[in-house]
């Protein structure tokens, strides 16, 4: 079961409230009985790590489109100034 965070608009009361997903919202604030009380977005509560799918397929890889000027790049010629290779202003 999911944990939402709560806050009361009119008082400022926050709580957190262990519900099944199915459950209605809260709405009265228990603290000041005010029908001000709403869920809150939250950070998720967990962390991708180890050598999981994100780590082999997103992580630190080349793009095709990050490679493409290095592939159009002739050392300093007309092509390699369209490219905008650093080559270009060396030369």
């Amino acid at each position: 079961m999911p944990i939402y965070a709560y806050k009361c608009g009119a008082c400022g009361h926050a709580k957190d409230v262990l519900q099944k997903m199915s459950d209605a919202p809260l709405t009265d604030c228990p603290a000041c009985g005010a029908a001000a009380f709403s869920k809150q977005l939250t950070a998720p509560g967990f962390q991708l790590k180890g050598t999981g799918w994100y780590a082999t397929d997103f992580k630190g890889g080349t793009s095709s489109a990050a490679a493409a000027p290095a592939a159009a790049c002739d050392n300093g010629g007309s092509a390699c100034a369209a490219a905008g290779c650093p080559a270009a202003t060396e030369a």
